[in-house]
């Protein structure tokens, strides 16, 4: 039986997004699916179906325009992001890292105050607001910023090193990450997540909800106090986006 949830997708042509976009489309939990970004997916890599599919191009820059409230979204899954190297700036990472996020999340929170609506964001592993490092930091700032909304739900997933990628550019310092931590995958399952199973994992806990989260997913509650959110650690993200 088809269920009337909707979805919104923030960062859906990026690695894990464009993932979750196929496994939004194929579930029947979803009757309506929306991909706004600043691109979107070509119309040749889309699935077949894409009927409940609603495609937007927005400035981030100008969110009034984007009409992201309109949609009246019951989840709202976030996998943008970028990386210093690609963008050329601290204060550009930052923006499109972080601001853009926030903004975009907070543009899509209904005025309806009976309808609750839940967030699911794809963080990284290490993400602290606190960190001496721009990407790990700005990632754990997003994470409370976005706490902070009044969203009735929050989910965050904070990943180890993501297999097959198959990202345009090539990332030195995670290759050489990804070497070690395949090796050290044997041992532990808290190394490494590979992509389709994570975005799995991003969809069901985007059904499930903080509350109806197995407890074999070790979520835990975290943030700080008028920011907490639910958080699913790189384990606990293979064993959800496994689960039959």
């Amino acid at each position: 039986m088809a269920s009337s949830k909707t979805a919104l997708i923030l960062g859906a042509t990026g690695a894990t997004g464009k993932h979750l976009l196929r496994e939004l489309l194929s579930s029947n939990e979803w009757s309506k699916v929306g991909e706004y970004g600043r691109r979107v997916t070509p119309e040749t890599s889309l699935p077949e179906n894409r009927s409940k599919l609603e495609q937007k191009t927005i400035d981030f820059e100008n969110l009034d325009a984007a009409g992201l409230k309109d949609g009246r979204w019951d989840v709202v899954f976030v996998t943008l992001g970028t990386t210093r190297a690609k963008v050329g700036s601290a204060e550009l990472f930052e923006k499109i890292d972080r601001e853009y996020v926030v903004n975009a999340c907070r543009a899509a929170k209904t005025d309806d105050l009976s309808h609750e609506q839940r967030v699911v964001y794809l963080s990284s592993g290490g993400a602290n607001p606190s960190s001496p490092f721009l990407y790990t930091k700005s990632k754990g700032l997003t994470e409370l910023a976005l706490a902070r909304l009044g969203y009735a739900d929050t989910v965050v997933f904070r990943p180890g090193v993501l297999k097959g990628t198959q990202r345009d550019e090539t990332r030195l310092a995670e290759t050489i990450v990804g070497y070690v931590t395949g090796a050290m995958s044997h041992f532990t399952s808290s190394m490494e997540i590979h992509v389709p199973v994570l975005a799995k994992a991003i969809m069901k806990a985007g059904i499930l909800g903080s509350s109806g989260l197995p407890s074999s997913v070790g979520a835990v509650k975290a943030g700080q106090e008028g920011a907490s959110f639910t958080l699913i650690a790189n384990k606990g993200a293979v064993i959800l986006g496994e689960q039959k």
